[in-house]
């Protein structure tokens, strides 16, 4: 997916977020976050918003912590978080393709780092919102979330900080159903998880569905849907990817 694409479904999950959480009430538990209210999911997405609108806005090349939360609440929240929303937006749309600061994954250039990862950041909590609300959620696209398995796979879990660990050397299968070449192979070790795209050797577990239902799994939002094979290595994964 180009940069634009990922602006743009950024700017269309925000307000998709927005619009939830207003018809949710700040109030309403989410479930598929159960420790937070939608309030707690507004005030972590605004500010990652605005934390990652720091660094292309001002070019920053080097990490910095992580904002406080507003103490808001209701109707001031929600408009405080489609500010932030709207300014992280314009930032990433009128930032010159060369622009350069910090980054902690993998990418062509910064510009595309951060525009794909507010993406999924912002799609992802979109979907927390809508399960606040009720009803059914809008759908994921097939390519968006299939590129959302693969910066899991691929960038998340790739770090240090990955608790994804087995002491015993095993091979988890990840297999996107309705994409052509959307398959992982993931060696789970005592390292950080090794993820390649193929389905190369055997696994001792596979997950597989299609790429939207997938990546929503994968990020601990929906049951897997569909395991062959071992299912302590998916118990492994749910216990421990929590990002």
């Amino acid at each position: 997916m180009e940069t634009l694409e990922f602006i743009q479904t950024l700017e269309q999950d925000g307000l998709l977020l927005a619009a939830a959480a207003e018809e949710a009430g700040t109030d309403a538990k989410v479930p598929t976050c159960p420790e937070w209210q939608v309030k707690d999911l507004v005030r972590h997405t605004g500010a990652v918003h605005r934390w990652a609108a720091s660094f292309v806005a001002e070019q920053a090349t080097s990490p910095r912590p992580f904002g406080g939360l507003p103490d808001l609440d209701g109707a001031e929240l929600l408009a405080w978080f489609r500010t932030g929303h709207r300014h992280l937006v314009d930032t990433l749309s009128a930032a010159r393709p060369d622009v350069q600061c910090w980054q902690f994954l993998p990418a062509p250039s910064p510009l595309a780092f951060w525009a794909r990862r507010q993406a999924h950041e912002t799609a992802v909590h979109r979907f927390d919102a809508e399960a606040a609300r009720g009803g059914t959620p809008d759908e994921l696209a097939r390519d968006f979330a299939a590129d959302g398995i693969d910066e899991l796979l691929l960038g998340f879990h790739a770090r240090s900080r990955s608790r994804v660990r087995s002491e015993v050397p095993r091979v988890l299968r990840v297999r996107a159903t309705d994409a052509d070449g959307a398959v992982w192979t993931v060696r789970l070790t005592q390292e950080p998880p090794a993820a390649v795209r193929n389905d190369v050797g055997d696994a001792d577990c596979e997950l597989a569905g299609p790429a939207a239902r997938l990546y929503l799994s994968l990020w601990n939002r929906l049951p897997f849907p569909s395991l062959t094979g071992d299912a302590s290595v998916a118990e492994l994964w749910r216990e421990k990817s929590a990002v």
